[in-house]
């Protein structure tokens, strides 16, 4: 480990050459007061050449700014909150794209002790709606591109009194946020915050019903900071530049990009882009130098589907971390070519995020598995009972309480909170396995497992068993009902460009499947499809289409 050159001022870490050393010198120290703004902020700002945020436009012009000027810009807009009476405790709704603008909303608020709560400028007015009255939102600061949708359900949010737009002239009843941060003062003093004092909310991905509000505390960025040193290997190195195409209204871009990233004075990428494009995402690594990238299993899908020019970029990667879903054998060893590099995996979730993964530089790649737990958690395959399974039976992945990246509870839902954990144990929602060696291996969610003939069958291995074709750009795979099996199982299948669909093309897949796994496990239906549902943090929506076969 001698040739890391890393502050240890800010390594959560010890610096050793193996996991099992690693999980026995380590140990967690939460202080008793934090402010996630001074952490991420404030420590940086006596530097003013020290680059906080490069944005890039559609056009693919660029602004830049240092952690002086967002401290800056973070501190006059806390002024404005306080002007319009959004004090500590109250709620701020964020719902912006990945950009200067979000990120210093983000800061204010914590600055300020208001409670920010992520959305996505994808949300129809359903989705602002049930966030904004959920969060109890006194203050929403919008993205113009999606005002439209705020409008039409603003007067279905009594306790929502103002309203902030980013990137237009003062609309009716709202205020311009650039121009009215022109008003206020460049100083602030940070509230003191208690680390158990909520920071933000941010709202469960939606596989199971409507989303849930998961407060988080300050502590939580504390408890993600030694994870992800885990994740991109001892970070952070000399020059790290981080970026993920990752929305910042969920965990993977708003705590593993940018609160990461800035936590330790690292510049962060923002861009303009549009869902993900596969040669843009090249682009985008290459000319910003990109070090520590998060790209998720769909992103991978698309990258490799990618024939053009910019998959042969001359790239600056030493760390990608993918997750969000199983990234599957056969597209974590494309990517480790691609990439020149070992990827490193990592699962959590909403409520806890971080919890298991891998460091190829402290274990064994065991492409498939999902890593052994992260410093500091403890893990385990449960029963339904809480009950610790045997090695290699199936059961529900779960983390131990207490936990300083855990959620502290579900907005105003004690009882969901409660039906959370099993004993001690908070439930994912994950089925898995942990083997003799300890790593752990994603086998689906629970609510997508197939039941058939008898046998319990997960869809992530047909899926990647689908995906060694080269006919197939993505796949996803459900349980569809059957009066003879309880249920059969089906592929939705998106073709790669250029191939049509076939009798033949759909027996070779079959066979495909065959070949790699089990009998019970080939798809005795293969659709055709355009597209595939998804979450807007790129997680296939099984449920939508299970729904789609009643």
């Amino acid at each position: 480990m001698t040739d890391i050159p890393i502050d240890k001022s800010l390594c959560a870490l010890p610096i050793v050459d193996s996991y099992e050393q690693l999980v026995a010198q380590f140990s967690w120290s939460i202080p008793e007061r934090f402010n996630i703004a001074h952490a991420v902020c404030d420590r940086w700002a006596d530097d003013p050449h020290r680059e906080a945020i490069t944005h890039e436009y559609a056009d693919g012009s660029t602004i830049s700014y240092s952690f002086s000027q967002i401290q800056a810009f973070s501190n006059q807009l806390a002024n404005l909150l306080e002007s319009l009476s959004v004090i500590r405790g109250d709620s701020a709704l964020i719902c912006l794209a990945q950009s200067p603008a979000c990120a210093i909303a983000h800061t204010a608020c914590f600055k300020s002790g208001v409670v920010s709560c992520l959305a996505s400028v994808l949300f129809g007015p359903d989705g602002l709606r049930h966030r904004l009255v959920g969060s109890n939102a006194k203050v929403c600061i919008i993205d113009s591109s999606c005002y439209a949708n705020l409008a039409a359900i603003r007067d279905q949010c009594p306790q929502l009194e103002h309203v902030i737009v980013v990137g237009s002239a003062e609309l009716d009843q709202t205020l311009e946020f650039w121009s009215s941060l022109e008003k206020h003062p460049a100083s602030w003093n940070n509230v003191d915050t208690h680390s158990e004092d909520a920071a933000w909310i941010n709202y469960t991905s939606g596989t199971t019903g409507m989303p849930k509000g998961a407060v988080m505390p300050h502590r939580t960025l504390l408890g993600n900071v030694p994870q992800f040193q885990y994740f991109y290997d001892y970070f952070p190195r000399p020059g790290d530049v981080l970026w993920s195409q990752a929305d910042w209204a969920w965990v993977a871009g708003f705590v593993d990009i940018l609160l990461i990233g800035w936590f330790h004075g690292c510049k962060v990428i923002s861009t303009d882009m549009k869902g993900f494009d596969p040669d843009q995402g090249f682009r985008v690594l290459a000319d910003h130098h990109v070090s520590v990238s998060l790209l998720t299993p769909t992103m991978l899908k698309l990258m490799r589907q990618s024939n053009g020019d910019n998959a042969r970029r001359e790239l600056n990667l030493r760390v990608v971390l993918s997750g969000g879903e199983a990234v599957g054998n056969e597209l974590a060893q494309w990517a480790d070519q691609q990439f020149g590099l070992t990827i490193n995996e990592g699962f959590g979730q909403s409520e806890c995020n971080g919890m298991i993964g891998t460091n190829c530089r402290l274990m064994a790649t065991r492409h498939g598995s999902l890593g052994k737990p992260t410093p500091g958690a403890v893990c385990a395959i449960v029963d339904d009972q809480g009950e610790e399974v045997a090695e290699n039976v199936h059961g529900n992945i779960a983390i131990k309480r207490p936990h300083p990246a855990m959620f502290s509870h579900y907005l105003d839902d004690p009882e969901a909170t409660r039906q959370k954990f099993t004993g001690d144990w908070m439930i994912t929602g994950d089925l898995g396995s942990r083997d003799a060696g300890g790593y752990f291996w994603f086998h689906g969610r629970i609510d997508d497992v197939i039941t058939s003939s008898g046998y319990r069958i997960g869809p992530t291995e047909i899926e990647d068993a689908l995906l060694k074709s080269e006919a197939v750009k993505l796949a996803a795979v459900v349980g569809v009902k059957d009066p003879q099996r309880t249920e059969i199982v089906k592929a939705f299948v998106v073709l790669a460009e250029g191939v049509t669909p076939s009798e033949r093309l759909t027996l070779s897949l079959q066979n495909m499947v065959r070949e790699n796994l089990a009998k019970h496990e080939v798809p005795r239906e293969i659709e055709y499809v355009d597209s595939l549902p998804m979450t807007p943090t790129g997680k296939i929506l099984r449920r939508e289409l299970r729904t789609r076969q009643q």
